[in-house]
């Protein structure tokens, strides 16, 4: 029996992956020289830590060895063992993530596993004598153990160090210094906390067992991880893409061009995963059952699996799928950004672009018109680090309830990341930017209505188990011009579009040739034609059009009192409706750039028809597909071929699931939902004011439904109506009246203003 993934070419040549590689011709000169630049890029934004700094990094881990060494020796003498079985105790310490890869960055946290014996538990030895021991020493300081996790973490600083420290409880009452925890036998009789401890050790060291060659790996993975952080598509809680997704999808890349350089790898990463028919999984190797019964990743047997929309599988037992959190928004989101990149690499071979115009910042707050603003707010610095991690937790959830409340009709795409204003002590506030589906036609004049949606999930949140006063969260809706201040660089609010704003309006000068290129415009520099691009620039006109009618595209009932750019958020302003008119609509339809649109959930069109996207270039002179394929077009055929064998029975359904999925790393922490609900009502003092809707029927009760929507738009205060709840809840009162505002007669004053 070989390993799992490990099988062997005709010509006796070991070959990785679950399939033949789709080419095994090595780099050309050109991909030399490009790979170097690469290199030299990658160094020149600092992605590299300093020789000292890794020296540090040393010295940290050598010492934590040290100290949990003597910890369960310590803890092993308290419960009586003799001397010399004191002596033999040992624990180890582990790296995983990305320090066990190499491609971590100045300043990056250290994953590190602590494995310790049976008689080392985890609630009193390790949070409670080794925190005590870490505690009274001066190297380590911002001591944060999280022991209700779904994974039990110790977090700290050691020496300036970030550290994130796991436990793992091993069923041997002697850890051997020469422990290979890749082995299976090394999850017998352990509890579910150490196994999921253990997954993040055994995944990283299967990856590197997995690809042709390491280096080569993390030059790209390196490469990938900076452009997903540019590109606003990392954060494995919001729905996009974290470090072992990446890890995994470049891995992947790597065994189908077993012998390319780094610039061929990052291009093939986009073309590839550009036309990858999701939901069929990435997989490196085939699924181990295993030994032990332990639930592995398996649509055909576990329903859960069946509604996952993007899975990208870990290689190591208990297989599991690492990207859980995407939904149909961000799943879109990241389809963009792949054909964007196909793009990108296209023109960059036609020397029409450069890693410059790939790794471009997104310009997040200038792509929508609408925005989701969630805010929070706690008594104290340890009260928000708490409350920050369970709202994170919480947020893809909003996005999945918007989802599934609009039929799919309105789209979510999340920030990352957190914003906070200097001006306001523990804040922390989250966006989403909001549209409406392209190409789905809508009457004139309807709108969404979320305002239901909205507070279902702040009743979610609100029944945090940890709960203390001060914790609270508001949720509005701010047009782009009333961004706040605070979340620009310095404070200052741009005067002019982004650098990246104007080039999106340049590309409109010129379309691609008849081999996916980019024609070089008159008397400027060349940049590639971008399937996003295009898109904002579309979005861009029609923001310029509607800023001379008299009528917006979009209108919702903005908060409770004036919007300014710099205001505190109340809670009144989480009613949100939308309204989209028919030339938003009509121009949305008309787009031809726009290649991706989600059908259903798990569903999205294949990116190797020529209708919706395919990729094409010009393949003279480059002769590194020349030992597999003649052309683009039968590299593709061997992509359809790779997704047509191995993953049939994998396919998720094409349903969506009849309830949202808890998000599990919190799921110890929530409490009966109805009954906190009714606790909420019945505390409305000391929670935030609402608006409310009328309750129309059962069918809409919790969903989002459509209705007209007249020049004058009016929030009136209405019976909070909670639909998981069997009582009656008590009305709840408007701290300030809602404001009356008429959107037609505003609507191009504003839009100037911006």
């Amino acid at each position: 029996m070989g390993m799992p993934g490990l099988n062997n070419h005709n010509n006796g040549q070991q070959r990785l992956g679950i399939t033949e590689p789709i080419s095994l011709a090595g780099p050309t000169e050109d991909d030399v020289i490009k790979t170097r630049e690469l290199e030299k890029y990658l160094q020149g934004v600092g992605l590299y830590e300093s020789q000292q700094e890794a020296v540090g990094r040393e010295e940290v881990l050598g010492r934590l060895d040290q100290i949990v060494k003597i910890w369960v020796k310590n803890i092993s003498r308290a419960k009586g063992f003799n001397e010399q079985l004191v002596q033999e105790a040992n624990a180890k310490i582990f790296t995983f993530g990305s320090y066990r890869l190499g491609v971590h960055g100045p300043g990056a946290d250290i994953d590190t596993l602590c494995v310790g014996p049976r008689h080392a538990t985890r609630d009193d030895d390790f949070f409670g004598e080794l925190q005590k021991m870490l505690s009274e020493m001066q190297e380590v300081t911002e001591l944060h153990p999280v022991p209700d996790a779904h994974v039990p973490v110790m977090k700290f600083k050691f020496n300036g160090v970030s550290v994130d420290l796991l436990y793992a409880r091993l069923a041997l009452w002697v850890i051997p210094e020469d422990l290979d925890i890749s082995q299976e036998s090394i999850l017998q009789n352990v509890d579910e906390q150490t196994v999921l401890s253990l997954n993040g050790c055994r995944v990283t060291d299967q990856v590197l067992r997995l690809v042709p060659n390491i280096q080569t790996f993390r030059t790209t993975l390196r490469c990938m991880r900076f452009w997903a952080k540019r590109r606003g598509v990392y954060s494995n809680v919001a729905g996009f893409l974290g470090g072992i997704n990446l890890a995994l999808l470049v891995a992947r890349i790597c065994q189908l061009y077993p012998n390319a350089l780094p610039n061929m790898l990052v291009s093939r990463f986009f073309r590839v995963y550009t036309q990858w028919r999701w939901p069929n999984p990435v997989m490196l190797c085939a699924i181990e059952e295993g030994s032990l019964g332990l639930p592995i990743w398996d649509p055909r047997r576990n329903p859960k699996d069946r509604y996952h929309l993007m899975p990208i599988i870990t290689p190591a037992y208990p297989c599991m799928n690492s990207t859980y959190n995407v939904t149909a928004s961000t799943l879109r989101v990241m389809s963009d950004e792949f054909q964007r990149g196909s793009d990108i690499c296209e023109a960059m071979e036609a020397s029409k672009a450069d890693w410059d115009t790939l790794f471009e910042p997104y310009p997040f707050f200038e792509s929508y018109k609408n925005y989701l603003q969630i805010d929070i707010t706690a008594e104290n610095a340890d009260d928000l680090r708490q409350w920050k991690g369970w709202v994170e937790s919480r947020l893809r959830q909003l996005t999945l309830k918007i989802e599934r409340h609009t039929f799919g009709m309105l789209q979510c795409h999340p920030h990352p990341g957190e914003f906070s204003d200097k001006s306001r002590p523990f804040h922390h506030c989250y966006f989403m930017g909001l549209q409406r589906k392209q190409g789905v036609p809508v009457n004139d004049g309807e709108q969404f209505d979320i305002r239901l949606t909205v507070e279902e999930f702040k009743h979610s949140v609100n029944a945090y188990t940890l709960w203390k006063p001060g914790m609270d969260i508001y949720v509005s809706h701010v047009k782009r011009r009333n961004i706040p201040n605070y979340i620009f660089p310095g404070g200052v609010r741009p005067s002019c579009p982004s650098k990246v704003a104007n080039e999106n309006k340049q590309s409109s000068k010129f379309r691609s040739s008849g081999h996916g290129q980019a024609e070089k415009p008159q008397g400027g520099k060349a940049v590639a034609v971008e399937a996003d691009d295009a898109r904002k620039r579309k979005r861009s006109e029609d923001m310029d059009n509607n800023s001379k009618n008299s009528k917006p595209s979009i209108s919702l009932p903005l908060p409770s009192r004036e919007v300014h750019e710099d205001r505190t958020p109340i809670s009144a302003s989480s009613s949100c409706s939308m309204k989209f008119d028919e030339a938003e609509v009509n121009s949305m339809v008309g787009q031809k750039s726009e290649k991706i649109c989600l059908k259903s959930p798990g569903e999205i069109p294949s990116g190797d028809i020529g209708t919706n996207g395919s990729v094409t270039n010009n393949q003279q002179g480059n002769p590194v597909l020349a030992a597999t394929s003649n052309s683009k077009e039968e590299e593709k055929l061997a992509i359809e071929k790779i997704m047509s064998g191995p993953y049939e029975a994998h396919q998720a359904f094409l349903e969506e699931p009849e309830e949202l999925e808890d998000d599990t790393e919190y799921r110890n922490l929530v409490k009966d939902s109805g009954e906190s609900m009714k606790n909420n009502l019945e505390s409305s003092n000391s929670k935030p004011a609402v608006a409310e809707v009328p309750v129309m029927s059962k069918e809409t009760t919790c969903s989002a439904y459509l209705h007209p929507n007249e020049g004058l738009e009016e929030l009136e205060p209405a019976e909070l109506t909670a639909p998981l709840l069997s009582v009656t809840p008590a009305p709840v009162p408007l701290k300030k009246p809602l404001i009356r505002l008429n959107f037609t007669s505003l609507g191009k004053a504003a839009d100037k203003s911006s």
